[in-house]
């Protein structure tokens, strides 16, 4: 996942880059809020971390700008630690707020817990409805029509079938498939995972024109062949 880290002391920059890519991060560096705004659309970041006190468009700015396009989460980090400040940032649609100097463990735990919140989401922010041949998945009425029978499924299924099929071709580890549907906070292991994932397998049909393929060393992924 990418992270744009807007920072115009660069070498707090580079530090923070550093801790995010050995935790298996992709970053960007950026060192003033105006060039923050014109590559944001070109990098696609999964998250910003957003200094407040920049050159020429501050922080605040900054989200402000982003908020109008995008809802990728936010996380400011600022020497500010008072109330007035942290309120106007969460106010103008930042996720998060870390008050400099921060440990860097606690920089990547609320960095994770926030992409995990906004994972959580995604059910929600996707498709409502799935079509398919033979399949026919409806999120606002909670039905899954299967060969013309509506199938019963219990929720959790029902959210990763969902989840699964509005993201066709796209292979999805077992840690991203449990914040999606079950929540940052759950606390079980992704071994959840692999028992809905069969549970649902034993309810499909094996010749239908899509299935729910592993992905070995990976995960899954909702595979849709051409007719």
């Amino acid at each position: 996942m990418k992270i744009l880290i807007v920072d115009d002391e660069k070498h707090i920059a580079e530090l923070i880059s550093l801790y995010l890519r050995k935790e298996g991060f992709e970053t960007k560096e950026v060192n003033s809020g105006r060039y923050a705004l014109d590559i944001f659309t070109q990098y696609a970041p999964h998250l910003v971390l957003l200094d407040i006190m920049l050159p020429e468009v501050d922080g605040y700015q900054v989200c402000r700008e982003i908020r109008r396009i995008s809802s990728v989460p936010i996380i400011m980090l600022s020497a500010k630690g008072d109330t007035f400040d942290k309120v106007l940032g969460l106010e103008l649609g930042a996720d998060d707020y870390i008050v400099k100097p921060f440990e860097p463990k606690e920089l990547i735990a609320r960095v994770k817990a926030v992409l995990r919140r906004y994972e959580a989401k995604a059910i929600i922010a996707g498709p409502r409805a799935v079509v398919l041949p033979n399949l026919s998945i409806d999120a606002d009425k909670l039905t899954v029509i299967y060969h013309g029978k509506q199938l019963e499924l219990p929720p959790k299924e029902f959210e990763l079938l969902h989840y699964l099929a509005s993201h066709p071709g796209q292979p999805f580890t077992r840690d991203r498939l449990l914040t999606a549907c079950w929540g940052y906070e759950f606390a079980g292991d992704t071994r959840t995972v692999d028992v809905h994932v069969k549970r649902l397998r034993e309810k499909m049909r094996k010749d239908d024109v899509w299935q729910i393929k592993t992905v070995w060393g990976t995960g899954y992924k909702f595979e849709v062949n051409a007719q």
